[in-house]
This record gives C-alpha cells, structure tokens and sequence, in this order.
C-alpha cells in the first residue's frame, strides 16, 4: 500500500516516474490515493500510464490501481503541482489513516508513505509532529523506533524531532532499553539476522569521557546496555560518534542506536543520500517511507529523483516477505 503523500509535492511524480521506469517494481502494489491526483502529474511530466481507481485495495499488474477510499465530496478543489492548498489536507490525512488500518486488518502486507508538507497539515488541525507519531497513535500508541537503512548502515534515533538542548532531559535508562529491545527484535524478525549485532552510540564528546564531558553515559546508557546484555541483545557499550561511523567500525554491526536526530541523519545521508529508506520499528504492520521532503519547486518538473521511493518499496516488500516467512 503506497500513499502518494502531499499531492503538490514530488510524491506522485516519484510514483509515476517509477512505474514508467520499471513496472515491475509497483506490480503487487495499490496507491491509496485519488487517481486524479496522478492523472494530472502525469500529464504534465508527457506520461502516458495505464491508471485505474479501483473501490477496494487491489494489487496493479498490468495496471496501475489507485484506491480512492474517500467520499467524493471529500475531494474539493484541484491539485497544482508545487501549490499547496488547505483543501487537500483532510484527505491526505485520511489516505494515511486508512492505509495504515489496511494493513492492521491484514489486507496489505506492508506501507509506504510518500512525503507530507506538514504545515499544512497542521493548519488543518493535524497534531502530530510528523507520520510516525500518527502511525504509532493509530496502532494504540504503539512504542516505536525511528531507523533510517541502506546497503551502507543502519541508524536508530533514541529521540526524534527534539532541539539538541532538549535531548538530554529526554534520555533514560527504560526508555533507551526499550529501544534496544524494538531494534533487536526487527533486526531478527524483519531484517531476518539471526543474532543482531548493535552499537550504543555515546551522547557526548568522546563518549563522556569516563563522565568528563557528561555523565548520559554512565548514568543512562550503560545501566540500558548492561540490562540489555542480560536479555541476550548483543549490543556494545556507549561508543564514541566520531570513531564509530569510521568504515572499519560501522560494517561490525547490524545497526547503530543513535542518541539524537543528527547524530543518525548526517552519516547515513553522507553515505547514502537518496537511497536511504525511513523504516518504523516497533509497529504491528511494516511502514517504510522515502527520507526526501515534497520538494515543492521541482514538482511537475521531471527533474527529480525516484531513487528513494524504488529503495522504499524494495525494503517493504523483502521484509513483508520476511515476516510472512517467520510466521510459517
């Protein structure tokens, strides 16, 4: 199931741009959005693509099927590319919304989200800082881990949209834990690694420096890292950032927990910016999403880059196959 996102946005040019790049990699797929939200686009971007709206959730082939959930009188006003516009907000919202229940109820293996213009989205009255705080609140507020994945790393961000001066206060030993479990879990369930091999990124310089520059370490990632030891999560204790993401440390582990948003982002988009895949951890469905923004001033243009999107859907479909393998 695949949410095309902000309709003024690069998102359905993403998903048009893919589909006439490589069919195959949307057949099995279902957008849940309005199709005339990417008629229009690909008129625009000189595509020719064989769009149907469909009343359920049906997989494309041959055809690229949109699922239009919404009651017609919800869709008011029409979409211009790189224009956002107040009157789209509900029904995006709504797409996401009913996408995600899709999937608690089974009838899709896995979710992609296209990108949000957020502001306008809380103009509308949407409360919450972004799509993975209202996917784990549809989910009965479901615990959740923020990772962003490529071939070249994995990070989990212990916090997320936070001010630096913030994070400290927000750290603590049962919450780092609990991401330690969700991120062990997934790596083994979703990612099918048999014994995940972690690393405890520290949250001050040099680690703290044996509580020198800070004591998080001490007092709130070890106390975490030793518990965690004691359930069997193979994890190392809080490791310097600036040796850690080094090439011959970085490849030694499955996946990097990461203290804050930056500490996570900067060398995962350093490394693999554009092909890096926004993974929830800790859902009961898989939701995976592009790590580019709408892109407002390029949207229609044809000058943009898929790349993200195709790393998406690739992720989302080798794990729901995964899952589907360990439930058997």
């Amino acid at each position: 199931m695949i949410t095309a996102g902000e309709p003024a946005g690069i998102g359905p040019d993403c998903i048009a741009l893919a589909w006439a790049a490589d069919p195959d990699l949307l057949r099995g797929t279902c957008i849940c959005a309005p199709a005339a939200w990417l008629e229009k686009r690909c008129q625009q971007l000189g595509l020719r693509l064989p769009l149907r709206e469909v009343a359920s959730p049906q997989a494309s082939h041959d055809v690229l099927n949109c699922w239009n959930p919404l009651p017609a009188e919800s869709i008011t006003g029409p979409v211009t590319a790189g224009a956002t516009a107040a009157h789209t907000a509900a029904a995006v919202i709504a797409c996401i919304r009913i996408a995600a229940e899709t999937c608690m109820q089974q009838r899709a293996g896995a979710m992609v989200t296209g990108p949000i213009e957020k502001a306008v989205l809380r103009d509308a009255g949407f409360s919450f800082p972004g799509h993975t705080e209202f996917l784990a609140h549809l989910a009965g507020d479901s615990p959740f881990v923020m990772m962003l994945a490529s071939d070249a790393l994995r990070v989990a961000l212990l916090t997320t949209h936070l001010a630096i001066a913030d994070v400290p206060a927000a750290l603590s030993v049962q919450q780092t834990l609990q991401c330690l479990r969700i991120v062990h879990h997934d790596l083994h369930e979703r990612f099918a690694i048999d014994t995940p091999r972690i690393a405890m990124c520290g949250l001050n310089p040099h680690a703290g420096e044996a509580g020198h520059f800070g004591k998080e370490e001490i007092d709130i990632l070890a106390p975490a890292v030793e518990q965690a030891r004691r359930e069997g999560i193979d994890v190392t204790l809080p490791l310097p950032a600036d040796t850690l993401f080094s090439p011959a440390m970085r490849t030694s582990f499955d996946a990097v927990v990461c203290c804050y948003h930056d500490q996570g982002l900067i060398p995962i988009k350093a490394l693999s910016f554009g092909e890096a895949v926004n993974i929830t951890l800790g859902l009961p469905f898989i939701r995976t999403s592009v790590d580019h923004g709408t892109a407002l001033d390029r949207a229609g243009s044809g000058k943009v880059s898929y790349s993200s999107l195709v790393a998406a859907i690739e992720a989302a479909k080798s794990m729901s196959q995964r899952s589907m393998h360990a439930s058997q």
